[in-house]
């Protein structure tokens, strides 16, 4: 590479991965370069689309498109062949990395092959920058896929404010989540920017590994609810978990039973909270506060204020909930296409997301204003519920939901998984009327063998409604949609 690349190739040599074909990534990084430079010198600065599969070849496509200050969109190989439709239709890319020919498809591993055989809609700019821009996606779980425009200093801004949070000089992370989605790209920038080591193995595969050939002291391990609850079940990953500098947890809201067990068992657990939006966490709860019973979101990242304000947009006080809004200098610019400033979040991102800051300055969080559920003119928030539901111990999953109802407006609907065919739903509620508001017991219980998740553990809420309604309205209940 030129010497404008020096900066990444240094950290490239000190930065350490470890996993398959590890030993791989400097040739691949010079190959995927080398296809970008040839490219530019026929046409403009290509636009990417990185799907790889394989860790080390989407890191090489990664630090490529990175160091050639290339636009690259992180793509979710499991998309489907519809989903990867809308995707190019939005992206138009000139380069992609990483799609796989898959039964029943055209698409072709090759950029030019598979560029064709999608239907084209005009192409869209990305900002001028000197710096990097990594479009990230976000959504698609229950409704469509749009990208979060970043850049590489906003992408930086995350780490170091993540480095003076946590007083470190080098991080080194265990990574089990998947590096297309925010929580996993950043586990990599934290490493690579710091010259830390950053292993990679799929989290189906931890029983399997060769545990003791690692010091988890020395390293961050980034989780989602799920994932912990599955570690938890399993007494040899339990101890090792343990053996962690720090467990980071997000993704979703966590329940108490995990968070206790957690507890118990002297896990250095870390919730978080943040999103791709903000590259990441912005409020961390560090591990000896959890350790010592708090449960929140923790204080704000050095990078990171938030303001909480009621709905005339006036600023609130402590303790008073309010809607959260976000300013950071990791904040993406809005998502693509930018087409107006009008687009732009930042510099401040209202987000969807209800909470107060309490007067240590710990950020917690209520609940999300599109979850909420007005049943007789009282607001019901789903999290409060569900945590309800979860400390009974009865169920091993629930969700929450509003369903139109002509005398209250909305039935508060429990969505659960029973953890034993032998507990009726009289034992919960009879558990749950001293712990809830009589507005707050769910009117409706609907017992289902899983509740739909995304890989990060977050639930499909749209795909619930439909399971209630259809559930309530071929029933024998009482139910007036």
């Amino acid at each position: 590479m030129t010497n404008d690349n020096q900066p990444e190739m240094e950290r490239l040599k000190s930065f350490s991965l470890v996993c398959d074909r590890s030993d791989e990534l400097a040739q691949l990084t010079e190959e995927f370069y080398l296809e970008l430079i040839e490219f530019s010198h026929c046409q403009a600065t290509p636009k990417v689309i990185l799907a790889e599969r394989e860790p080390v070849r989407f890191l090489a496509g990664f630090i490529a498109a990175y160091t050639a200050k290339c636009p690259v969109f992180l793509g979710n190989p499991n998309w489907t062949k519809q989903e990867w439709q809308q995707v190019f239709n939005l992206v138009q890319p000139d380069i992609s990395w990483g799609i796989e020919e898959r039964r029943g498809d055209t698409v072709k591993r090759g950029h030019r092959d598979m560029i064709h055989n999608f239907s084209a809609s005009p192409t869209h700019r990305v900002p001028v920058s000197h710096s990097p821009t990594i479009m990230i996606p976000t959504g698609g779980s229950s409704g469509n896929i749009k990208f979060a425009v970043h850049t590489g200093e906003s992408l930086t801004a995350s780490v170091r404010g993540f480095t003076e949070y946590f007083q470190l000089q080098k991080v080194n992370s265990f990574c089990v989540l998947p590096l297309y989605h925010v929580s996993g790209l950043m586990q990599f920038m934290r490493c690579f920017t710091t010259g830390g080591k950053l292993v990679i193995s799929p989290f189906k595969k931890l029983e399997s590994l060769q545990l003791d050939e690692l010091e988890p002291a020395d390293f961050f391990i980034s989780l989602v609810p799920t994932q912990l609850q599955t570690i938890l079940q399993n007494s040899n990953l339990t101890a090792w978990l343990s053996q962690f500098q720090t467990v980071l947890l997000g993704g979703a809201p966590a329940w108490d039973e995990i968070l206790e067990k957690a507890r118990y068992y002297q896990i250095k657990l870390a919730p978080t909270y943040g999103m791709t939006e903000t590259a990441s966490q912005i409020a961390t709860l560090k591990p000896d506060d959890f350790l010592k019973g708090k449960v929140n979101s923790g204080q704000l990242l050095p990078h990171a204020k938030v303001i909480i304000s009621n709905e005339k947009g006036e600023y609130l006080n402590n303790n008073q909930t309010g809607n959260i809004l976000i300013q950071a200098e990791s904040l993406a610019l809005g998502y693509y296409p930018l087409v107006s400033k009008l687009e732009a979040i930042a510099p401040n991102f209202l987000t969807d997301d209800l909470g107060f800051i309490d007067n240590e300055g710990y950020l917690n969080i209520v609940g999300r204003k599109s979850d909420k559920i007005i049943t007789g003119g009282e607001n019901v928030y789903p999290t409060a519920v569900e945590s309800a539901i979860k400390a009974t111990a009865m169920v091993t999953d629930v969700c929450v939901v509003g369903i139109p109802d002509q005398y209250w407006g909305q039935a508060v609907t429990a969505i659960y998984v029973p953890k034993n065919s032998n507990h009726s739903v009289i034992e919960i509620q009879n558990l749950l009327r001293d712990q809830l508001s009589k507005f707050k017991l769910p009117k409706h219980w609907i017992a289902v063998e899983n509740l739909p998740r995304n890989s990060q553990g977050k639930i499909n809420r749209q795909e619930l409604h439909k399971i209630a309604l259809e559930t309530l309205k071929n029933s024998d209940k009482n139910f007036s949609k």
